[in-house]
């Protein structure tokens, strides 16, 4: 009796002190909890990456290990689904985000028949051959949905190979944008109908209500995003807020009108991109936070889903994880073969088509979690969903990479808008705090579209008395600031302090120094009676200067811009250094998301300049007039324009600009209209 007393007794205390694991798991405690998580973020990718395996993938297993099904560490509570759907919101909005209207434009014929044929032959083959395994037909039409839409995936391989302007690439990029919004329609009519509710009522309700919601939010969100960002944009917190605050109206908008929030949230990030330069550091916080943070918790909650156990408890399982991956590399393959051979591609060109086409994530993902949440499809499909994730994300670059490297485009739909040797080395002047932002993001723009290095510099005048601390703390002030902006959107940055005898010497010993490629300078628009015609220092700085000079004026934020238009004369055109500014032209339009519009003065009897004589697509708008420059300039001028002007001078003479005083009558004419004045050295 003593004995089982003390073993009685010793096991309470056992039990006491020592909890078992199924009462500490899974971890309830939200640090320990939220801390296991970003141990997951951190080595999960960086393990897969090694072994030549995307990120995703190791995400994605992270949460299968870690979640109910697997060691039971995390449980799928409402936090995890909370932080899920808002990773699931993110990722369409990204998608979004990467997604131009423009792409369309280009190669239109070729894009749209590959996008109906990427979605038809996905639709008919998947639908046939998951009813052949015993799928009821809406789980069937959903699952072959999840087929047709692609993901992106290996689009930094074929950037790295130089083939993004390629006929091959715009068609796949347009296709891409065609099927991935039939496929979420599609979704949209299955859950609709899954619930019972596809009526003759939800089509009437449906197609009107559909069609004003994406109108108020392709037009009317562009629309109240460029008044909060003329009015809030110099607060970067709020821009950011309302990016996410944009996200989620227009997500909570899709659901009233009976679709799901994932469509919505896609369509807010094709409609609020044109707002937010690529290079800019507010598209760097979105792709940064969303990457790091949201898109992560929603990989590791559909890892959550999977339950490996069905593997061996239900053989079914590898049938249909097996027919969902043979089925999605057959869909991809054959749509990609036909319209290549119809389109004139040869074989290597088809499987680059092919290699992007195949990989399924960011869609798949979302419409598959929709399904099994409202439990139209089981743990059987999201099993076979995750297989087929994890062999098509490694098909797909490597399919790419293989023979995108064995081609070379011949011709390509969009010319390259190279920034060229501009902006190797970008040399940035900064003394006014209310000037100083709009110049470095132009000189970012630049700078990460050459991968070159932003060069801030503030120079303090050579006096006979001594320069005040108070001095030299506003010059710090200033290149840190200077420093911060370029951190934000992750460019190289080498801020100069300097103290010299006058304003433009300084500026042009620096520029030889540092061996400069442009120098970016800021404008007030207007000079004084005792001024020339960009005043005094600016002259100088244009006169001494060996290399480009863009003299600008930023009245509003230069993210706002909506339409670049290059201006130029007859004679301009024949320069021998016009190509440059065509360059520019055609960098700043696709890096601020804007049109280009070319407007040719005619002041010869003879216009010699053509559009074919420069790199330029063919349907680029240029319209030719007669008369005085500034007038027809002047006339044809909206507002949110950046104006564009080209300029030449003589070191023979002080300034002699093929201008005039064109940039000045301008710009006291329109006070709110941006202006780059480029000029370029003989």
């Amino acid at each position: 009796m003593q004995l089982n007393a003390i073993a009685i007794l010793s096991q309470g205390l056992s039990e006491f002190f020592t909890p078992s694991l199924s009462s500490i798991l899974p971890i309830k405690d939200p640090v320990p909890a939220f801390l296991t998580i970003l141990g997951i973020m951190l080595i999960a990718p960086l393990l897969f990456e090694k072994i030549r395996l995307p990120g995703i993938v190791g995400l994605i297993l992270a949460g299968v290990v870690v979640g109910p099904n697997g060691l039971g560490l995390l449980a799928r509570d409402n936090t995890i689904v909370l932080l899920g759907t808002v990773g699931l919101l993110f990722l369409m909005f990204m998608a979004g985000l990467e997604t131009s209207l423009d792409d369309l434009k280009y190669n239109a014929d070729k894009a749209v028949i590959f996008g109906l044929a990427t979605f038809a032959a996905p639709m008919a083959l998947g639908t046939a051959a998951m009813s052949a395994i015993g799928y009821d037909l809406l789980p069937a039409i959903l699952v072959a949905s999840c087929f047709a839409s692609h993901t992106l995936l290996a689009l930094p391989i074929a950037s790295k190979l130089g083939i993004m302007r390629s006929q091959v690439l715009t068609t796949t990029l347009g296709g891409t944008l065609i099927t991935n919004i039939l496929a979420l329609l599609v979704l949209a009519v299955v859950v609709r109908a899954h619930q019972g509710s596809l009526t003759l009522g939800f089509w009437l309700f449906l197609i009107p209500a559909l069609t004003i919601y994406t109108f108020l939010t392709l037009w009317g969100v562009p629309k109240i995003g460029r008044w909060f960002f003329q009015r809030f944009g110099h607060d970067e917190g709020a821009e950011f807020t309302f990016v996410l605050a944009t996200l989620f109206v227009v997500s909570y908008g899709a659901q009233l009108v009976s679709i799901e929030p994932i469509i919505g949230a896609f369509l807010a990030g094709v409609a609020i991109t044109q707002l937010i330069p690529q290079l800019s550091p507010l598209m760097n916080r979105i792709q940064f936070i969303g990457n790091t943070l949201f898109v992560p918790f929603f990989l590791i909650s559909v890892g959550m889903l999977v339950n490996p156990k069905i593997l061996v408890q239900e053989p079914r399982s590898l049938v249909v994880s097996g027919v969902m991956v043979s089925v999605a590399i057959m869909a991809k393959f054959v749509p990609a073969w036909g319209s290549g051979k119809l389109f004139g591609f040869d074989f290597h060109k088809i499987m680059v088509m092919f290699g992007l086409s195949v990989a399924q994530a960011a869609s798949t993902l979302a419409a598959i979690t929709v399904a099994y949440n409202i439990k139209l499809v089981d743990e059987l499909t999201v099993n076979g969903t995750i297989a087929m994730i994890l062999v098509t994300c490694v098909a797909s670059p490597w399919i790419t990479a293989q023979w995108g490297q064995k081609f070379k485009p011949e011709t390509t739909s969009i010319p390259n808008r190279p920034v060229g040797s501009l902006g190797d080395r970008v040399l940035v002047p900064v003394a006014n705090p209310n000037t100083e932002d709009n110049l470095l993001r132009l000189a970012i723009i630049l700078a990460k579209a050459a991968s070159g290095t932003l060069l801030p510099l503030h120079i303090l005048l050579e006096e006979n008395a001594s320069i005040s601390p108070e001095v030299k703390a506003r010059q710090s002030q200033l290149l840190a600031t200077a420093e911060a902006i370029a951190h934000a959107a992750v460019t190289n940055v080498t801020p100069i302090a300097r103290i010299d005898e006058s304003i433009d010497k300084g500026i042009a010993r620096v520029a030889e120094e540092q061996q400069v490629s442009v120098i970016v300078c800021g404008w007030k628009g207007y000079s004084s009676y005792q001024e020339n015609i960009f005043g005094n220092v600016i002259d100088q700085i244009v006169n001494r200067s060996s290399v480009p000079v863009l003299v600008t004026r930023f009245p509003l934020p230069i993210q706002h811009t909506e339409r670049v238009f290059l201006a130029f004369t007859t004679q301009q055109s024949c320069a021998s250094s016009f190509q440059q500014t065509i360059e520019l032209a055609t960098s700043l339009a696709a890096e601020l998301k804007a049109s280009l519009q070319l407007l040719h003065v005619v002041t010869e009897r003879v216009a010699t300049f053509e559009l074919s004589d420069a790199d330029l697509p063919g349907d680029t708008p240029l319209l030719r007039v007669r008369g005085n420059f500034v007038r027809q300039v002047s006339r044809l001028l909206k507002s949110n324009d950046l104006l564009l002007l080209y300029g030449n001078f003589d070191h023979k003479t002080q300034l002699l600009s093929l201008l005039g005083d064109a940039p000045e009558a301008i710009a006291r004419s329109h006070p709110k209209i941006a202006m780059i004045v480029a000029y370029f050295p003989h």
